[in-house]
């Protein structure tokens, strides 16, 4: 009988995995799983990286719109009225009955160093753009103010008659185009203070009429300043846009912490004294002034925000503020995501960029500027946004 030769056959054709099998399966299982955790986390890695910097593209591409769209139009409503008294003149605002500029704090963060803290905060004066040098959070970015209104509002000033002002009414030679809610400023030649106002919500034109009642939030009358002005006969009415609307700009741009640009509404028009986050990403912020020559109109030079045109020179000295035609900014973005250095150690971003390379000054003096960037910040990728904005308003001034 061969019973046990056919149970030894069947029990050689049922065993299992001898050990050494076992060891080489699950080592050739585990190479796969890691080179597949590999890939996956390589591409999870180069996807991190494309969002990080699309990201940062995006933001780079919204700020540059914004600042963009901001600056191109500093100074809209009163150039026209930049030698009545506008330009270089202390900015009074009351809104809701209390005053908010001049200020008597310094302005909140991150703009605490504009100007130089509280005592020149309040000697903020007018001018379409300003650039305060070195006046950010961090002592080295640039600050920018944007003062302008709506073109569409008239820009051109009206004389206020002295007969017929009393209290809060002004007597004009017309009121034709304003309306009720309408911002302006009152000036006069000679006089350091100029007037932020608002037109009455109950005003409403008439044929002949030629009365202004003046009102609501914005109505100022800063201690009987103006009356005094309104009764000299030499004052003027510069009409800058509308409350309800919303369509009157002065602000301040800045960089400040958790790499973002921030806003700050000089007028309060949400009602807070806080600044207001606009775009991530931002880090450092430069600027340059494009300055005419004004008898001519032709283009001049670059320059930097220091010196003659350092920001309390260009507040007080209005034709220095008239030369002012363009803005050259720069940004500096960063992505929020830290990547490590390559097997060379090699870091993804270099030590500092160069900040407008190739611009010079009239005489050929370079004007870049670099910005530099700790051992920390090179484990993330930058990218630098230039961009040069006109102001129309200005270009379209008469030359003097």
């Amino acid at each position: 009988m061969n019973f046990p030769r056919r149970l030894s056959l069947r029990r050689l054709h049922q065993r299992g995995m001898t050990l050494i099998e076992l060891m080489v399966a699950i080592t050739i299982g585990l190479l796969v799983t890691l080179a597949v955790t590999s890939a996956v986390i390589f591409s999870e890695s180069q996807k991190r990286t494309t969002t990080s910097v699309n990201d940062m593209g995006q933001s780079g591409a919204y700020a540059a719109y914004v600042m963009d769209r901001a600056v191109r139009s500093a100074g809209s409503g009163f150039t026209q009225s930049w030698d009545l008294g506008i330009f270089g003149c202390k900015l009074s605002v009351a809104r809701g009955g209390a005053a908010i500029l001049p200020r008597t704090t310094a302005f909140p963060a991150p703009f605490a160093s504009f100007l130089g803290g509280a005592t020149g905060a309040a000697d903020l004066r007018i001018s379409p753009i300003l650039i305060g040098e070195a006046q950010g959070l961090d002592g080295l970015s640039d600050v920018i103010a944007v003062m302008g209104g709506n073109g569409a509002a008239g820009a051109v000033p009206r004389a206020i008659r002295s007969s017929g002002a009393t209290a809060n009414i002004l007597r004009l030679d017309n009121t034709i185009s304003l309306a009720a809610n309408d911002l302006a400023l009152v000036s006069q030649v000679g006089t350091t203070d100029c007037l932020f106002e608002q037109v009455n919500t109950g005003f409403s034109d008439s044929a002949n009429n030629e009365t202004l009642p003046l009102g609501s939030t914005y109505y100022n009358a800063a201690s009987g300043a103006l009356q005094t002005m309104a009764a000299g006969g030499t004052s003027y009415l510069t009409p800058l846009g509308n409350a309800t609307t919303n369509d009157v700009l002065f602000q301040l741009y800045g960089v400040g912490a958790n790499q973002t640009l921030f806003s700050f509404d000089l007028l309060r028009g949400n009602g807070t004294d806080a600044a207001q986050a606009m775009v991530e990403g931002v880090v450092f912020m430069k600027a340059l002034y494009g300055v005419v020559n004004t008898s001519t109109g032709a283009f001049d030079s670059w320059v930097k925000p220091s010196g003659s045109y350092a920001i309390n020179t260009v507040m007080t000295t209005p034709l220095t503020a008239r030369s002012i035609a363009a803005v050259r900014v720069a940004l500096v973005l960063r992505t929020n995501l830290a990547e490590k250095p390559d097997e060379n150690l090699k870091k993804v971003a270099p030590a500092a960029f160069t900040l407008f390379s190739g611009v010079t000054t009239k005489a050929g003096v370079s004007l870049s500027t670099d910005y530099n960037l700790s051992a920390d910040q090179q484990n993330y990728r930058h990218r630098v946004v230039e961009f040069t904005v006109p102001l129309r308003n200005i270009l379209l001034l008469p030359t003097t």
